[in-house]
């Protein structure tokens, strides 16, 4: 992990949570961290509340490349990208500086709409009717046509993201190690004149998907990148890929990918 230990924290500011980060701050302190304002000078990014607020903590610091992120979750809760619970703090400061934690890679995707700026995706994209219409959609793999699309929306997502939106649109639970991802459909319309393949289906990370929107009257869908809608009025193709980025974490040594989905869901 390295010997930088400057530490960010990013949270949604309230009067409780203010008062219990900075406690966690002074802690930080005691103990040999230094804290930063900017999180471009940090080392570990900490993001405290859950994975929401994981995913918004990777998101807004601009996914990067060379530093951990560690997840906090208030007291009570779980998360699958959470692996410390802020009434153990001191625990996690101890596990950081006794190397007693294992860094994970969790792949992300890249998502290019309209062919403009390229956004990466932790956990999914998403695209979705808005109105009591169906949205047509032609699916494009490496360039070829291998169905159009009549339904609600599709998701693209990634291992990690498999566990979320995903799951509930009935696709697989994929282990993080496998560098790939999933496209879910959201109810399909399938009948003797439109066909869809009717199930997830798994992409190699070297695959390029193209989803191409049909003007079928359902011009405005909504586009969601993990948990935030990005502001397009009118959305005409998407691509997602997978290069080699990941985004670094930090797992306890006794505490797998596995045995929080089991915790979580069974």
């Amino acid at each position: 992990m390295g010997k930088s230990k400057d530490l960010f924290f990013y949270y949604h500011r309230d009067e409780v949570t203010d008062s219990r980060v900075d406690t966690l701050q002074r802690l930080a302190e005691e103990n040999g961290f230094q804290l930063v304002e900017d999180h471009k000078n940090a080392s570990i990014i900490v993001s405290i509340g859950g994975d929401g607020e994981f995913l918004q903590a990777v998101r807004k610091t601009g996914f990067r490349q060379d530093c951990i992120y560690v997840g906090i979750t208030h007291e009570g809760k779980s998360g699958l990208y959470c692996d410390f619970n802020i009434d153990h703090f001191d625990e996690m400061l101890h596990s950081l500086q006794h190397e007693e934690l294992e860094v994970r890679r969790f792949p992300i995707i890249k998502t290019k709409v309209n062919d403009g700026t390229a956004f990466y995706c932790l956990n999914e994209v998403s695209i979705r009717s808005t109105i009591v219409k169906t949205i047509v959609i032609d699916v494009q793999i490496d360039g070829q046509h291998f169905e159009t699309f009549r339904g609600d929306g599709l998701i693209v997502a990634t291992p990690t993201g498999s566990t979320g939106y995903t799951k509930s649109a009935r696709g697989a639970v994929i282990d993080p190690l496998i560098a790939c991802y999933q496209v879910s459909e959201v109810a399909s319309l399938n009948n003797n004149q439109y066909r869809t393949l009717g199930s997830s289906f798994i992409l190699n990370k070297n695959r390029q998907l193209k989803l191409d929107l049909i003007p079928y009257g359902n011009d405005h869908p909504i586009i969601s990148l993990d948990n935030e809608a990005l502001p397009i009025r009118k959305i005409q193709s998407i691509e997602v890929s997978m290069d080699d980025s990941v985004i670094k974490t930090v797992k306890l040594k006794n505490n797998t990918y596995w045995d929080r989905v089991k915790r979580t869901f069974l």
